[in-house]
This record gives C-alpha cells, sequence and structure tokens, in this order.
C-alpha cells in the first residue's frame, strides 16, 4: 500500500518516502503522540514537526490525532511538559530511558505548535481545525512571551524548579521568531489584532541579529552548534543578501561534502534532519541546486526499511546513535515539499510572510 499521497515529481519515484511515513506511524501512539523513538521521549516541538512530515505526506487524519493530541495534553498556563532529550543515558548506541528523565517547559517547544497548525491549515484549508486549534495557539505564545526581556531575547524556560538558568538560546530564539510569524498570520486569517506579537518578533528579531552577548551565555563555545549558525537564517531572521552571506561564512566548517551537515563542530557526525533544516535555509535564500545536492545526499543514510537514522558517524561509517526518530523522517519530507512544492505549505519554512 502507498503510504504518501503526494505527487513529488521527478523528485522521488512512487513510494520512495514510504518507509519514512511508516516510521512516523509506527511511532504514533493511540493518543496521538508522537515520540522521538519507541518508548522515549515526547516534547511538543519535535511531536509538531513529526506531525507537519505527516500532513505533507497527506495523512492528514493522523496529523489531526496529533494536533488534538496538543490540545488535550496543554497545561492551563499554556504551555507544555517536555522531556529532554540529551538526559536519556545512551546503552549500546541506542537511548535507554527510564520515563523519569527530567522534563521542562521549554519556550521554543511551546511555541512551534504555531507553526504546525498554520503548515496544517495551508495544505488542508480547514476552517474548522484552524478555530479549534487557534485558543491553543493563542494561550502558547502568550506563555512564551512571559519571558521576553527588555532585551528582546527569550528565556528558554519557565522558571521551574529543575530548570533554574536564566538564559536565552539562539537557536531556539530563532525558531521562536519563526513561530511568532506563523502565529500572527493564523490571528490575521481570523482577523484578530496582533499589534502586541508583531512588537514582540520585532524586538526578538532585532536581539538575535545586533545582541549576540544576550544569548547562550551559560556556554563556552557558542560556536560550536551548527544550528547557532544556520537558524536564524531559516527563521528569517536574516534576510537576502545577509542571510546569504551568513551561510556562506561557515559553510566549509560544517558541511562535509556529499555526507551532509554535522550537528557539531568538532565530530565527524552528520545529522539527517539539520542537514535538512539547512537545505530548507538554502531554498529561502535562493540556493535551490546546493539545497536538492544537500537534500538529496541524506538518502545514503536511510535504514533497509526507508526510514532515516538520526545521524551517520562517517569515520566509523555507522549511525550513531542507533535510532531513527520520528522528527528526523519528517524533516526529510518538509525540505522535499520545499524543493517541488508539493503542498500549499511548501514554502512556510523558506520564506518569511511578514515585514520585519
Amino acid at each position: 500500500m502507498t503510504l504518501v499521497r503526494r505527487d513529488f515529481g521527478a523528485l522521488a519515484a512512487p513510494g520512495f518516502f514510504d518507509g519514512a511515513v511508516r516510521r512516523i506511524l509506527e511511532l504514533q501512539r493511540s493518543d496521538g503522540s508522537i515520540p522521538w523513538y519507541n518508548g522515549g521521549v515526547i516534547d511538543a516541538w519535535n511531536h509538531t514537526h513529526a506531525a507537519m512530515g505527516l500532513s505533507v505526506a497527506g495523512c492528514t487524519g493522523e496529523a489531526e490525532r496529533a494536533y488534538e493530541f496538543l490540545a488535550q495534553s496543554q497545561l492551563p498556563d499554556g504551555s507544555w511538559w517536555g522531556q529532554y532529550g540529551s538526559a536519556v543515558p545512551l546503552d549500546t548506541n541506542k537511548y535507554e530511558g527510564t520515563g523519569n528523565e527530567p522534563r521542562v517547559r521549554d519556550t521554543n517547544y511551546c511555541a512551534y505548535p504555531a507553526t504546525g497548525v498554520l503548515h496544517h491549515f495551508l495544505i488542508t484549508g480547514d476552517r474548522t481545525f484552524l478555530k479549534r486549534m487557534w485558543p491553543v495557539v493563542r494561550a502558547s505564545i502568550d506563555f512564551v512571551l512571559q519571558f521576553q526581556t527588555e532585551h528582546g531575547e527569550i528565556r528558554w524556560s519557565a522558571p521551574d524548579p529543575a530548570t533554574p538558568q536564566d538564559d536565552a538560546l539562539l537557536a531556539g530564539s530563532s525558531s521562536i521568531h519563526k513561530s511568532l510569524e506563523c502565529a500572527i498570520r493564523l490571528g490575521q486569517i481570523l482577523g484578530q489584532d496582533m499589534v502586541e506579537w508583531r512588537h514582540a518578533r520585532a524586538r526578538l528579531g532585532d536581539a538575535v541579529r545586533s545582541k549576540p552577548h544576550r544569548f547562550d551565555r551559560q556556554w563556552e563555545n557558542k560556536d560550536y552548534f551548527s544550528m547557532n549558525w544556520y537558524y536564524p537564517v531559516l527563521a528569517g531572521v536574516y534576510r537576502g543578501d545577509a542571510a546569504a552571506a551568513r551561510l556562506r561564512s561557515r559553510w566549509d566548517e560544517f558541511v562535509t561534502q556529499g555526507k551532509g551537515c554535522r550537528c557539531v563542530l568538532a565530530q565527524p557526525w552528520v545529522t539527517i534532519a539539520e542537514s535538512c533544516e539547512l537545505a530548507l535555509a538554502l531554498v529561502g535564500v535562493g540556493e535551490t541546486r546546493k539545497a536538492l545536492d544537500l537534500w538529496q545526499s541524506q538518502h545514503q543514510w536511510r535504514d533497509a526499511d526507508g526510514a532515516y537514522w538520526m545521524g551517520w558517524q562517517y569515520e566509523s561509517n555507522a549511525p550513531w546513535p542507533h535510532e531513527k526518530p520520528a522528527w528526523t523522517s519528517a524533516a526529510v519530507l518538509i525540505a522535499a515539499d520545499a524543493l517541488c512544492s508539493a503542498t500549499p505549505a511548501a514554502q512556510i519554512l523558506c520564506d518569511v510572510a511578514l515585514d520585519t
């Protein structure tokens, strides 16, 4: 049975993405939630990204089950609990969590459902879905904006006992910038007053561009992670020539030709989701050929079942870790859509639809 109900044209043969979609569907639980891996971590960001992959594939009913889970699991203050993926210990190259890993109300996690809701609405045109999800989006964005400082950056987590740090993360804040764009667009569709959110987004964008000292203050090396390099472009904080120049500035540091984008600077480890996100950023600056080459290089990191490994350690020539997360396969599908416009939401993570 063909799972993908979209025509990706010359980009991929029919059935090419079935294994990726099957991986997301087999991980989705009966309550609609989509964890990273079997029995594992769940958070609103990666759950939403997996749902977006289902929407791209044409699995709209399953995607809406995922969004209904968000509506049912949202806390009264508009947030969601999320589990730390990095807190789950690796055992024999697999995550071996206990279910008791630290939880956090991450502001980036909490903002991202707005992106998914707009994405699904653009694909389906279903205003009933939009109206049902709007209170969820509104409450989550209001929660997030409580943690914007007078300098414009947004604290990465709510001040819960387990997360006393008072810091903002560059990649996370950039992602919130995109989520705010999507939330504002949703409000405009419904005739809501978006002045306050637009102002918050403008302040956040200015902080990312001009106040780098306000981010990642607890990290000794802010430049170690590739996401800090490309996410401000992906999120539309940098545009035009400035965006293209930023991507050129560290391309040779983070991209291994023919293999993909490394997650961190010093390790021979490419990650499929980061490579696909970088491809989206390239599409956004008009480097479509370069984006296509990068995206196509990720197919070598598929397992025999058609699902994508989380990452590949290319010196030892082995997957690392030995997991195939739902959001990794979704990232491949979302990038494929951006490259061939299979759905009306194809450019949501490439283009900026609002003025600064």
